[in-house]
Order: structure tokens, then C-alpha cells, then sequence
């Protein structure tokens, strides 16, 4: 054992022996905090996840002895590398994240930094509060972070930033001090009024006067007629002068209705030009934005660039009518005003995903372009300028890209003159690298120039601090070194930030990465086929991290039942970076911390259309599994659950249905089956149909309608254990004037989408067996008829696994276009038809795949036109295929139905229909409570004639 080994052995026992919480000293903790949200890396000895103030004191005091670093980490959200470091890493985010008081008589709230800034708003609401500032990641970002970083939001027209709303802090010097910094001196360590009272011409004369200066140190804040306040000083310090442990932060009055005013432009400086000219109209939000972020222009106004603007008042009325000002008083060339509040959170979802599509540019010819456009990075995020001077800014800023040949597409907070920018630098190569460095001196420059600060609300970091000399000059720099010095005289927190900064090019994230592709086998078209690229999609912004979710939303079902990074897509990405970098994760494919992770992954793709920069973590997963297992033993469940197409053809073959059926719900052949299988005691094993779709279809005597035709796919799932939802399905496609058909019965076997395979990583499997699928629909692509899909994880396969899977097979793309789910199969095959009215409310959940793959607006029109009200939920219902059925995932299979769906279904009035498109949600709904869903197909064919299943053509066996 090396004498480091021995001494970071030593630091984990001591650790281990002082504190209540974790210490997390394995290859997993230490690999998933290297990054944060910026471009760089760095490795931590170990993370801790203190319990209370006492267990930092203790994490501080024996990291002083030993001489090593202490870096405060939030939700990782920090784009300028401050939540990065070499030492000890203390998460607050795990249990000191709660909210320990709340006055509304006083309008303040007691906080931990760990507590989320939603969670603190969603508690303030009900007395008509809330805290003033809120980033985009308003859903995962921590209130200690935020004070770190002295975040804005996009209200800070209307609020400030977060030194405006705190009153008080509880900090720990490095030295184990505990202070309560506020006004008036208190709180103030030893030695800093008398250095701010010697420098107090410096104070009142260098710094810029703007709304959003961030940069640096806040000791301006510490001038006498400035109330001499140590609490606003402290903020944005990035955990370099003391860890925050609590805070006394101002709640303000939330207004009790407002509405959204979006202003078209031209382009984005026209509508920079405009933003100063709104503020006088006290507006709550003045948010700048163009069109090469919007991935659909659907329901904004015209224009190349738009303003969000917002509006409150006491009444609706009152809120739009100040919405209406604002639309007359600007020189538009569109516009809209909204007060519906869920259209109002859905332009808002475009705007505050933002950060995630702004880092895919389209087209591009930089050495970094990928099939989805070039990627772009932070770095230069959010400088700010006096809003009043943007327009020419932003002006000098695009012609100072162009000078160096890069893009990139500002927006923002335009009403505080406060600019976020990714940018195609590339950090690849040698030459690209050089670039981003001369590119970031000329812009500190330009920022300067026009009386602005580098940081306008993310703080310096390791992106910007090192140009802090341009901004303030070389004194005012050594003047926040003794300020330091005052605060942290052994340099233990956070050092390179701020002051003696390393410089901005070093440590870079992506200089660890191999330099040559990866041999994979998924084509990763969005990525130009590399692996590394598709991994590096993961820019940390965490929208995988918010705790509960919104609306429609998936991401992430396991990192909401288990608060655990390595459980959320960033914290896979994370790992599977540093399983490529070698240095932490050195198993490579065979990595068992990256198996580890991935074994809680749903495979929901929610991650695909949640994301913001569309990480697709179960094409990763199934990627991962392929190598891990590749010449090795699989778990019992890949063979029995991945191989379940080839059992139930097996099954139905031998006419053995009814005898697997009786043996299922015999209790010890059941449970003996059960765990020599790898699947869950907990399940019930579903039953098989005794007479499979196929079977009935051709006891039938095949289609019996005219008219156009149409393929219907006789899915695993449909063909096996739901062949009512086939029957049904054809019932109602033949009442719309369709021709149904199968596909052809090919000498190589029926058609299978592979999606079994592919979610168990057996992808030379799913290669066989999709190119014979192929080579059976080879008819079928001639003809070019669409494929109706019943099974929403079927058709979500074929549209997006095989063409990348099988790449090189350009009828794989041919079959993947033609694949229609059963509404939108109605909708445009059969437009006039109107459905029988069922006039009835529903519930139940989209299907993850649905939603992430899909989409289900055809199937929102098909059930209105039906008569059948209400939303159904979003999250994921849990089972996701083998996932919940395999041993081990049945507390967090179920907790996941818990979060949306079975408290949708339990809330459900009487006489509502339960809809649940896919196998899996009908089955959770079954096993968990004792719930009937069905098909919307099976519910159509109820208003045909021929019973409650639409069959009247005798069928028989239905499975259980």
C-alpha cells in the first residue's frame, strides 16, 4: 500500500469515527462529483454527507490537521467549476435539506443549503410568499448553492438576486469558528473592518454599478452607507470563505395572478434594444430568447427572438391588463399574451430549457459537429452589461465570434442586461483549446469595456476567475486575496477560486477522454456515431434531478425514489464519463460501479425527450450490458425475461398455455419458478392466453373490411397476453373503413421489434432478430402501408432502436417511418371517421415510451372526440418491462407507481375509465391495485357493437 493509499485510509477511518453521516471514500462517491455543470474536472479524495452543523465542524477540523481542501457542493449546478475539487467533498444535499422554520408574519424562512429552492417555494405558497430570485433550475438547485453563487433568476428585474433576500447566515470558518454574519458588522471574522475600513476609497470607487455584478468578491457591501452587511458580502464568496450551515432568507408577496406578455422580434438585438425600454413598466421577468433554441415555434407569436415578459397583479384582470400595456407600448412584430397558467408553464419549459439546447447548434463545421448539430459549451455563460448597453453589446459579441470563427446563440435575463451564451469552442483538441483561451481574454475585454461584469449570476469559478485583473485591476484582485487570507488564513476552502485561480484552460473535462472511438453497437446518429459524444451530452444542468415531476414529465423515476445521484441520468452519464477516462472506474465495460448504477435504470426514456440536451440513458444501458456480459454468465432474468419472445412462441406451440397457467398459481411451483428465474417473489406471473392474437385472427378468417389497408403488428405483448386489445383494436379499425392485415407469416419465424433483447443488452440478439424481421416485412415495405403498433414500448423500438441498431440497414429506416401508433393510424388514415361516443372521464398514465419516443397528441384528439375528459398522469408506472419483475426491483417498482399513477387512479370518481395503453402499466395497475386498465383501443370497441371487448366473433381464452 503506497503512502497516499495509507493516508487516505487513515482520513476515511478518522472521517468515519467523528461524523454521523455518510463518508463515501469508493470509486462511485468520488467519480460522481468530478464535475459539475461546467467544462471542467477535477477528482475529490472522498465525499462526505454531513448530518448537521457538528459533523462539519468535524470534517473541518480534521481536514485542517491534514492540510486538505473542503469544497461545499449543492445540487452540482454550478457551471463555472466551483463545486469541483481535489479534497473532501461535503454534500449537503442528502440531509442537511430541510426547511427549519417559516414566518409569514415576518416573511422569512429558516433554511439548510440543502434544501431545494421549489421545496422552500412550495411551502411558502400557501401564505401567499415566496423567495424572490429563481434560477431555471429552480427544481433541483439548493439554497446554499445558490447563495454560493449569488443566483438571480429570471425575476431578478422585479426581486434581485439572492444577496437581497438574505438576512442572516450561520457559518463555520475553516478554523471551526461559527458565525452569524449579518448588518452592521455582525458576523464579521477578526481583521476584516479594519481591512475594509483602509480600503474604503477602493470600495466606494471599483467596482461596477449594475444589477447583476457578480463577479468577485461583494466587499462593497461592507461600506458603511451600504449598512456595512456581511451577510451580502458572503454571498456569491463560492464556498471560499466559510460553510454555510443555515440561513434567515426574505420571503416577498407573490402576486395573486399573473400573466405572460411574449414580444417578437426581429432578431435577438432588436429585442435586447427593446428590454431597458419595458423596465420603467415594473414587469416581474424581462426574458430574451431566439428561434435557434426553440425546437418547435407551436404556440409563440411571430419572430426571429422573443421577450417573456411578465406581468402580476391582484386580480386576472388586473395582470393581464398590464400584460396589454407592455404589448402597446412595445414595437413588435408579434406578440401574445397568456393567462391560462399551465400554457403559461409551457412557454416557460421552453425558455428554462434553455441551457440544455443551447448546447446542440445546428450545422456547423466545427471539429466537434456531431449528427445533431455542433456541440457547444459553457464557459462564458453569463456575462453581464448595463441593460441599457446591451444591444450593443450583444452586437461587439457577435462580431467577436465571428472574428474566431465560433457561434453561439445568446438569451437570457435582458431586462438586467445579463447574457447566457454556449459556445462551439472546441475543447477536443490542442488548436480548439487555444482558441477558447484567446477567446475568453478578447470577450473579458469587450465585458469591460462596456461596463460590465464577467459574471452576471453563476460566479467566476475556474471559467472567469483568472480574468478578474481586466475587470478590477490588479489591486482590487490583491484586495480580495486579504479578504481571503481574513476569512480562510490556511487557504482550506475551495482554494483556486476566486483568487490564485489556476488558469481557465486547465483541467478540462473532456482532456481525459480516449482519444479514439469506442467500438459500440448502437449508431448513435445524433452523435455522428461516438460513443464519447453521446456521453458527453450530459452537460450537469440535472433537470434529472428534480424531485417530483411535472406535468407530462418522466425523468428520472429512480433518482425520485432514491435521492441518490448515482440514480439520476447525470449521475449515470457521470459515471460512464469516468469509465471511459480510466482513472477512477477502471473496470471499463466490466465496471461493476457502472453496472451498479445502471441496475436501478427503468429504461423509461424519459430521459430522451426530458432532457434538455436529450441524454438517452437506456440506449446507453443496453449498450453497457452488451459489453459487460459479452463472453460471460448473464442474470437468470436476461434469459428468461429477454428471451420471453422465444418462451411464449414456445408456449403457445406446444398448446401448453393453460398448463403454465395452473402451475403459476400453484404457490411452490411458483415461487421455486420464480427464483430459479431472477424474478421478484413479490410478482404474481401474468397469465397466457390460450388462444394467441394470431391464432384467432386466422380462426377468423383474417380481415373482413374494404378500404385502405393497414399492417397491425401482433406485438409480444398483444399476441400472448393481451390478445383482446388486438381484437379489439382490429374491431375498430375495420369500423373506421380499414383494411387490416398482418404481416406476412415468414419461413424464419414472426415479426418481433426486439425490444426484450435490447433492454437486457443482448444486442447481437436483437440484430438477428430485427434483420429477419426485416427480411419478413420486406412485402410490407414495398407496399409502403403503415404498420399499426398497439404496444406503445413496441412501437417506440421500431421507431427509434431499430434504425440505430441496425444502422447500416437502410431498410431499417424505411420500417422505423412507416410505424404508427393506433390514433395516430385513425387520425390520418381515416379522418373523417368519428369514434363512438364514450363520454366518460379518464385516468390512468402515457406511456413512458410514449412520451418520451411518441408522443401522444393524436391519442389526446382521439379521446376528446370520444368524449373521454381529463389528463392522464406522466412518470413511469414502475414495471417498465423486466424491470420490475426482476429480483431486487420490486420496492422501487412500486414506489415509482406510487409518485403519479396510483394516486391518479385511486383519486378516480366512479364510472372512470382506467387507460393504460401498455402491458406493463395494465399489469402494475393489476398487481398493485387490483385495478382493471385498458386499452383506449378496447374502449372504443365498447361503443361498437359485438359486447364490452368489441369481439363479437367468439373468441375464446382470454389468459387471466
Amino acid at each position: 500500500m503506497t503512502d497516499r493509499a495509507g493516508g487516505t485510509a487513515s482520513l476515511v477511518g478518522e472521517l468515519r469515527r467523528v461524523v454521523r453521516g455518510e463518508v463515501g471514500f469508493d470509486a462511485t462517491s468520488r467519480a460522481l462529483t468530478t464535475m459539475d455543470a461546467s467544462n471542467y474536472r477535477r477528482v475529490p479524495l472522498g465525499v462526505v454527507a454531513p448530518r448537521d452543523a457538528d459533523d462539519v465542524a468535524a470534517v473541518l477540523e480534521v481536514c485542517r490537521e491534514r492540510g486538505i481542501p473542503v469544497v461545499a457542493r449543492g445540487g452540482g449546478t454550478s457551471i463555472a467549476g466551483q463545486a469541483t475539487g481535489v479534497g473532501v467533498v461535503l454534500d449537503f444535499t442528502r440531509h442537511m435539506n430541510r426547511l427549519l422554520a417559516l414566518d409569514p408574519a415576518a416573511r422569512t424562512a429558516v433554511v439548510q443549503p440543502g434544501l431545494v429552492l421549489d421545496r422552500l417555494q412550495e411551502a411558502a405558497a400557501p401564505h401567499g410568499l415566496r423567495f424572490g430570485p429563481d434560477p431555471s433550475t429552480h427544481g433541483r438547485c439548493t439554497l446554499g448553492g445558490m447563495i454560493g453563487n449569488n443566483s438571480c433568476g429570471a425575476h431578478s428585474v422585479a426581486w434581485g438576486t439572492t444577496a437581497d433576500s438574505v438576512r442572516e447566515l450561520s457559518v463555520l470558518t475553516a478554523r471551526g469558528r461559527l458565525l452569524r454574519p449579518g448588518r452592521d458588522w455582525a458576523g464579521a471574522p477578526e481583521g476584516l473592518r479594519a481591512l475594509v475600513e483602509g480600503e474604503l476609497a477602493r470600495l466606494r470607487t471599483g467596482f461596477p454599478d449594475l444589477p447583476r455584478r457578480i463577479s468577485g468578491y461583494a466587499l462593497d457591501a461592507l461600506l458603511p452607507e451600504r449598512g456595512a452587511d456581511v451577510a451580502r458580502s458572503f454571498c456569491g464568496s463560492e464556498g471560499t470563505l466559510g460553510i454555510l450551515t443555515e440561513a434567515v432568507v426574505r420571503l416577498v408577496e407573490a402576486p395573486r395572478a399573473r400573466a405572460l406578455a411574449v414580444l417578437g422580434y426581429a432578431d435577438e438585438s432588436a429585442a435586447a434594444e427593446a428590454a431597458a425600454g419595458l423596465l420603467p413598466l415594473g414587469p416581474l421577468t424581462v426574458e430574451g430568447m431566439a428561434a435557434d433554441l426553440v425546437r418547435s415555434p407551436a404556440g409563440l407569436p411571430r419572430g426571429g427572438a422573443w421577450l417573456f415578459v411578465e406581468t402580476g397583479g391582484a386580480t386576472a384582470g388586473e395582470a393581464r391588463a398590464r400584460a396589454e400595456a407592455i404589448v402597446r407600448a412595445a414595437d413588435v412584430v408579434g406578440s401574445l399574451v397568456v393567462t391560462d397558467p399551465a400554457a403559461q408553464r409551457a412557454l416557460w419549459r421552453i425558455r428554462e430549457d434553455a441551457s440544455g439546447t443551447a448546447t446542440r447548434i445546428p450545422g456547423g463545421t466545427s471539429r466537434t459537429k456531431s449528427g445533431g448539430g455542433t456541440e457547444a459549451w459553457p464557459g462564458w455563460e453569463d456575462c453581464a452589461v448595463p441593460p441599457a448597453r446591451l444591444g450593443a453589446y450583444l452586437r461587439d459579441f457577435r462580431a467577436l465570434l465571428a472574428g474566431h470563427g465560433l457561434r453561439g446563440t445568446p438569451y437570457g435575463h435582458f431586462g438586467d442586461g445579463c447574457i447566457h451564451v454556449r459556445i462551439d469552442f472546441d475543447l477536443l483538441t490542442e488548436a480548439g483549446v487555444g482558441r477558447f483561451r484567446r477567446f475568453s481574454e478578447d470577450l473579458a475585454d469587450l465585458v469591460v469595456a462596456h461596463g460590465g461584469s464577467l459574471s452576471g449570476e453563476h460566479g467566476d469559478g475556474r471559467a472567469r476567475a483568472e480574468l478578474l485583473p481586466r475587470m478590477y485591476g490588479a489591486e482590487t484582485v490583491r484586495l480580495f486575496e486579504r479578504a481571503k487570507a481574513v476569512w480562510d488564513p490556511d487557504d482550506l476552502l475551495n482554494p483556486g477560486m476566486l483568487v490564485r485561480p489556476a488558469p481557465l484552460d486547465t483541467d478540462l473535462r473532456f482532456s481525459v477522454l480516449p482519444r479514439r472511438p469506442v467500438d459500440v453497437a448502437f449508431g448513435y446518429p445524433a452523435d455522428g456515431g461516438d460513443f464519447r459524444a453521446a456521453v458527453r451530452r450530459c452537460v450537469g444542468v440535472a433537470k434529472c434531478r428534480t424531485a417530483t415531476s411535472a406535468g407530462p414529465a418522466v425523468m428520472c423515476p429512480s433518482f425520485r425514489v432514491t435521492g441518490e445521484e448515482e440514480h439520476s441520468t447525470r449521475g449515470r452519464a457521470r459515471l460512464l464519463h469516468e469509465m471511459l477516462a480510466g482513472e477512477i472506474v477502471t473496470g471499463g465495460w466490466r465496471s461493476t460501479e457502472v453496472r451498479d448504477a445502471l441496475d436501478l435504470c427503468l429504461s423509461c426514456k424519459g430521459c430522451r425527450s426530458d432532457c434538455p440536451v436529450g441524454v438517452d440513458m437506456a440506449t446507453y444501458k443496453a449498450e453497457f450490458l452488451h459489453h459487460h456480459y459479452a463472453g460471460r454468465r448473464r442474470p437468470a432474468a436476461h434469459h428468461v425475461l429477454g428471451r420471453l419472445p422465444e418462451w411464449l412462441r414456445a408456449v403457445a406451440r406446444t398448446g401448453t398455455a393453460a398448463l403454465v397457467n395452473r402451475l403459476a398459481s400453484v404457490t411452490v411451483a411458483a415461487r421455486l419458478g420464480k427464483r430459479l428465474a431472477g424474478i421478484a417473489p413479490e410478482r404474481d406471473v401474468p397469465g397466457i392466453a390460450e388462444e394467441t392474437f394470431t391464432r384467432w385472427w386466422r380462426r377468423r378468417g383474417g380481415g373482413r373490411a374494404a378500404g385502405d389497408p393497414v399492417v397491425l403488428w401482433p406485438d409480444t405483448f398483444t399476441e400472448h397476453l393481451s390478445p383482446q386489445v388486438g381484437r379489439a383494436a382490429v374491431r375498430v379499425l375495420e369500423a373506421a373503413g380499414l383494411r387490416v392485415e398482418l404481416p406476412p407469416a415468414g419461413r424464419r419465424g414472426r415479426v418481433c421489434c426486439g425490444l426484450t433483447y435490447v433492454s437486457t443488452g443482448q444486442l447481437d440478439r436483437a440484430r438477428a432478430v430485427l434483420r429477419r424481421t426485416l427480411d419478413v416485412m420486406e412485402p410490407v415495405l414495398r407496399a409502403g402501408a403503415p404498420v399499426v403498433v398497439l404496444e406503445p414500448s413496441c412501437a417506440a423500438a421500431l421507431r427509434g432502436d431499430l434504425p440505430e441498431l441496425l444502422h447500416d440497414d437502410p431498410r431499417a429506416a424505411r420500417l422505423a417511418a412507416v410505424v404508427r401508433t393506433f390514433a395516430e393510424t385513425l387520425e390520418e388514415h381515416a379522418p373523417e371517421w368519428t369514434p363512438p361516443a364514450a363520454d366518460r372521464p379518464v385516468a390512468g398514465q402515457t406511456h413512458c415510451h410514449q412520451h418520451a419516443v411518441l408522443g401522444d397528441a393524436a391519442d389526446r384528439r382521439l379521446r376528446e372526440s370520444a368524449g373521454l375528459t381529463g389528463d392522464l398522469s406522466g412518470g413511469c408506472c414502475g414495471l417498465a418491462g423486466n424491470f420490475g419483475f426482476e429480483k431486487g426491483h420490486f420496492e422501487v417498482s412500486r414506489a415509482c407507481a406510487e409518485e403519479q399513477l396510483l394516486p391518479a387512479v385511486r383519486a378516480a370518481a366512479g364510472g372512470t375509465v382506467i387507460l393504460a395503453d401498455g402491458y406493463s402499466c395494465r399489469t402494475q395497475l393489476e398487481q398493485l391495485a387490483g385495478v382493471r386498465g385498458r386499452h383506449l383501443a378496447e374502449v372504443l370497441a365498447e361503443g361498437l357493437d359485438g359486447g364490452p371487448d368489441g369481439d363479437s366473433e367468439g373468441a375464446t381464452g382470454t389468459g387471466r
